[in-house]
C-alpha cells in the first residue's frame, strides 16, 4: 500500500479502562458512607469501559427504536423495538442496582452507592439511564399509596431486566415511566387537560394525550390527570391485569436532538385505566418525589458526562503531536484540560455530597433533608448547564477527529442538553431555588451551615460567601427575586462547590476553582485559569490511572 496510507500521529483507541478510576469519585465513596461499595462500582467501572460495552452503546446510538403500531394482521400493539444492544445495557443497570434497589436494601450509603454505579455506567452510554432513573425515582412517589406499593415495589426493586409486554404482576421485574408533559401545558401541569373519571371498582379511566412520555415501553407509569378533586397522580400498566392491552395509543416516537438510543413519545388515552396514587387533587405534590429522584440523576448524569468527555480529551492529547509536542504537554492545552478538569470534578463532588444527603434525610436527618432541597434545586441549574459548555470545549480538544460521529464525541456533545431540560429547564430550576428559600427557610439555614464547614480555610471563598448573602437579601421584591433567580441559583452553586473542593480535593483543585469561579480570575471561556495555577497536579489527580 502507498505510504500516504500510513496511519501516525492518532491516538489509539480508548478501551480497556475504567470509569471508576477516579480519585473524586472513590473518596466521596469512602467518605460518605458507600465505601463498602467500592468493589462493585470499580467492577462496574471497568466493564463500562470495556470494548463489548462500548460496543454496545454505539449500536444503541446508531439504531433508534422503531414504534410498532400494529402487528402483521392489524392488531395494535403499541409496542417499540430496540436493538439488542439496548437490552444489554439495560440488563447491566438493573443488574448492577441502579434503578429501585437501593430502596429495598436499607443501608447505610445505599443510595451513595448506586449514585457513584450510575455515575460510571453512565459515561458507557447515557440514553437507557432515563428509564433507569425514572425507576429509582417512582418508589417514594408510590409509597404515596401503600397498598400499590407493597405490590409493586419489589417488582421494581428487582435486579432482573424482564422486557416485554405482559401483566406487571406476572414479571420478574419491572421498569417504570413518567407520564406528565401535555401540548398546551410544558412545565406547567396544572394546565393539563387529561381527565381521570372513577370506574367504581377504585380504578379510573383516563382519556386525554402526552406530548412527551419518555420510555414508553416502560411496565407501569406515574402519570398526571384532572379528577373533580383537582389534579390527581395515577399508576398505569402498559398490560392490564387480565393480559389486554391498556388503551394507551402510542401516535409516533420523537425525532430527538440527543437520547436517541431511548424512545420517547406522543400518546393518547382512551379511557385507559388506572388506579390513584396519593391524595386526590394533591397530584403535583405527590409526583414531586418522583422529580427530585430524576433531578438528582440529572445532576448525576451532567457530572458524568463531562467525566466521559475529560477522559476522550485527555486521551487524544496525550496521543497527538502538533508543532513538536505532545498536545498535552503545551501550556495552553494545558489550561484547557486543567480548567475541563476542575469543573468536572466539582460537579462530580457536588453530584455525591447531594446523593449522601439523600441518605442521610431518609435515616432522618432534618438537617440534611433541608440542605437537599436547596442544594437540588440550584445543582440542578448550574451543573447540567455547565454540561452543554463543557461537552462543546472537549469535543474542540479534539479538533476535526472530536467532530465525526464515529469519536462517540458528538453523541455526548447531543445529550447535554437534555439533562439541563428535562425535569424543569433553567427557569423552571430557578424558580424552584426561590420557591426553597421562600417556603423553606430551612434549607437556607442548613446551606450555610454546610459551606461553613469551610470558613476561613480561603479567603475567596469567605468573601463570595459574604457576597452571596448580600445578593440573597435582595430578594425582598417579587418582581426583583425572578430577575435575579438565575444569578442566585448559580451563586448558590459555586460557593458550595468551593466549599466541598476545599475541605476534600488536592489543594491545587481547590485553589483553581477558588481563583477563578469564585475570585474572578477568569474568563469567558474554558483555558483561562490564571497563570501560577498548578496545572500539572491537577492534571494528574484528573487523568486515570489505567487509561493506555
Amino acid at each position: 500500500m502507498s505510504a500516504t496510507h500510513d496511519v501516525f500521529n492518532q491516538a489509539p483507541p480508548l478501551t480497556g479502562f475504567s470509569t471508576a478510576d477516579e480519585p473524586a469519585l472513590l473518596e466521596a465513596l469512602r467518605r460518605d458512607g458507600g465505601g463498602r461499595g467500592e468493589a462493585e462500582v470499580r467492577e462496574l467501572g471497568a466493564r463500562a469501559g470495556s470494548e463489548e460495552v462500548r460496543e454496545w452503546a454505539r449500536m444503541a446510538e446508531a439504531s433508534p427504536p422503531v414504534l410498532r403500531t400494529h402487528d402483521r394482521y392489524g392488531h395494535r400493539i403499541d409496542e417499540v423495538e430496540f436493538h439488542p444492544a439496548w437490552h444489554h445495557l439495560m440488563a447491566a443497570a438493573v443488574g448492577s442496582g441502579q434503578h429501585a434497589a437501593p430502596w429495598a436494601e436499607a443501608r447505610p450509603g445505599a443510595h451513595l452507592v448506586r449514585a457513584a454505579k450510575f455515575y460510571a455506567w453512565a459515561q458507557a452510554e447515557a440514553g437507557h439511564g432515563c428509564p433507569v432513573s425514572m425507576t429509582y425515582a417512582a418508589v417514594p412517589a408510590l409509597r404515596a399509596q401503600p397498598e400499590l406499593a407493597a405490590v409493586y415495589e419489589p417488582l421494581l426493586a428487582s435486579r432482573t431486566y424482564d422486557f416485554g409486554l405482559r401483566p406487571p404482576l406476572g414479571k420478574r421485574g419491572l421498569i417504570a415511566g413518567m407520564s406528565m408533559t401535555e401540548k398546551q401545558g410544558g412545565s406547567d401541569v396544572r394546565a393539563n387537560t387529561t381527565r381521570a373519571v372513577p370506574t367504581g371498582d377504585g380504578s379510573y379511566a383516563i382519556t386525554g394525550h402526552k406530548w412527551f412520555t419518555s420510555a414508553p415501553m416502560s411496565d407501569v407509569f406515574l402519570m398526571l390527570a384532572q379528577t373533580e378533586e383537582g389534579l390527581t397522580c395515577f399508576l398505569m400498566p402498559r398490560v392490564l391485569p387480565d393480559g389486554t392491552l391498556n388503551a394507551m395509543r402510542l401516535q409516533r416516537l420523537k425525532d430527538k436532538l440527543g437520547n436517541r438510543s431511548n424512545a420517547s413519545a406522543e400518546i393518547e388515552y382512551e379511557q385507559a385505566l388506572a388506579w390513584p396514587v396519593g391524595e386526590p387533587g394533591r397530584g403535583v405534590r405527590t409526583i414531586v418525589e418522583m422529580v427530585n429522584m430524576t433531578r438528582l440523576d440529572c445532576v448525576i448524569g451532567s457530572a458524568a458526562g463531562m467525566r466521559a468527555g475529560l477522559r476522550e480529551a485527555l486521551h487524544h492529547t496525550a496521543h497527538r503531536r502538533a508543532f513538536g509536542a505532545e498536545l498535552i504537554d503545551q501550556p495552553l492545552m494545558r489550561n484547557v484540560l486543567a480548567d475541563l478538569a476542575v469543573e468536572s470534578e466539582a460537579a462530580t463532588t457536588l453530584a455525591l455530597r447531594l446523593a449522601a444527603a439523600l441518605d442521610r434525610s431518609e435515616a432522618g436527618d432534618e438537617g440534611e433533608a433541608a440542605l437537599r432541597r436547596l442544594a437540588l434545586a440550584a445543582g440542578k441549574y448550574w451543573v447540567c448547564k455547565r454540561g452543554s459548555a463543557h461537552a462543546a470545549e472537549a469535543l474542540e480538544c479534539l479538533g476535526g477527529n472530536g467532530y465525526v460521529e464515529e469519536s462517540g464525541m458528538p453523541r455526548l456533545y447531543r445529550e447535554a442538553p437534555l439533562l439541563s431540560i428535562w425535569e424543569g429547564s433553567g427557569n423552571v430550576a430557578a424558580l424552584d431555588v426561590l420557591r426553597a428559600l421562600t417556603r423553606e427557610p430551612a434549607s437556607l439555614d442548613a446551606y450555610f451551615t454546610e459551606v461553613g464547614l469551610a470558613a476561613g480555610a480561603d479567603a475567596r471563598l469567605d468573601a463570595a460567601t459574604a457576597r452571596l448573602r448580600a445578593l440573597l437579601g435582595e430578594l425582598s421584591d417579587p418582581h426583583r427575586a425572578q430577575l435575579l433567580a438565575r444569578r442566585v441559583a448559580e451563586q448558590l452553586t459555586l460557593v458550595l462547590q468551593g466549599s466541598l473542593l476545599v475541605r476534600h480535593s488536592t489543594p491545587a483543585v481547590a485553589d483553581a476553582f477558588c481563583a477563578s469561579r469564585l475570585g474572578g480570575e477568569w474568563g469567558n471561556a474554558f483555558g483561562t485559569l490564571p497563570t501560577g495555577t498548578d496545572l500539572g497536579q491537577i492534571l494528574d489527580r484528573a487523568r486515570p490511572k489505567d487509561t493506555p
